[in-house]
């Protein structure tokens, strides 16, 4: 059985030639697998214009497996319901303060769900809005007003939440935002050029924050 650490191979894109992301699969009924053009897609856009040498097959791991540790970076999005075992909290919970990074993306109807279940895995930690100024929003594409709007849902503002342990981000959550809509193929949801784009250019900052701090 593998140990509940991550090497120190993830400290930077460039220590490691293919580097390969995934898709968490939650129980609960939740359709963890909306979006699937969305990775690869993101994938292809982040290693064209970030210089990323990131793997273009995309895995899918459980919150509770082993496997999870193999990954620097999870994406997690849906409509509906989630549910974390104890052991699949306790093990998200080990595979981020290793060193991994979460992202969610509220696909619309999952926020309430996914607030009970970070409390599963973070009981004393929050969410909390991250500021404009935060360097996730200025890397190579910058956003100064924060997280771009890609779809409209209840006509509230697109925020980005973060949980930070010791310092560090271990997850970023776009809320009324739907980052992973914008980065799938054209044909999905018709989203014009300047959209997708935008999306993509914020998903790309999110890969290079983690992937350097």
């Amino acid at each position: 059985m593998k140990k509940y650490f991550l090497p120190f191979f993830l400290l930077t894109i460039n220590l490691v030639s293919a580097q390969q992301l995934a898709v968490l699969k939650y129980n609960g009924g939740g359709d963890w697998y909306a979006n699937p053009t969305a990775l690869p897609n993101l994938i292809k856009f982040s290693n064209a214009n970030n210089q990323t040498k990131l793997s273009e097959n995309v895995g899918t791991v459980t919150p509770g497996s082993t496997e999870i540790f193999d990954y620097a970076y999870i994406d997690m999005t849906g409509h509906g319901n989630v549910f974390f075992s104890d052991d699949e909290a306790l093990n998200l919970k080990n595979y981020l303060i290793s060193g991994g990074f979460l992202h969610i993306s509220d696909n619309y109807g999952l926020d309430k769900y996914i607030r009970r279940e970070m409390k599963k895995v973070f009981p004393k930690l929050n969410f909390v809005e991250i500021p404009y100024d935060h360097p996730i929003f200025h890397q190579k594409f910058d956003f100064k007003n924060g997280l771009p709007k890609i779809h409209e849902h209840d006509g509230k503002p697109a925020q980005g939440f973060g949980i930070f342990y010791k310092g560090r981000m271990l997850v970023f959550y776009d809320y009324e935002c739907d980052l992973g809509d914008g980065w799938e193929v054209a044909e999905v949801h018709h989203d014009p050029l300047q959209i997708r784009t935008k999306a993509l250019q914020m998903g790309a900052n999110i890969l290079t924050y983690i992937f350097n701090n």
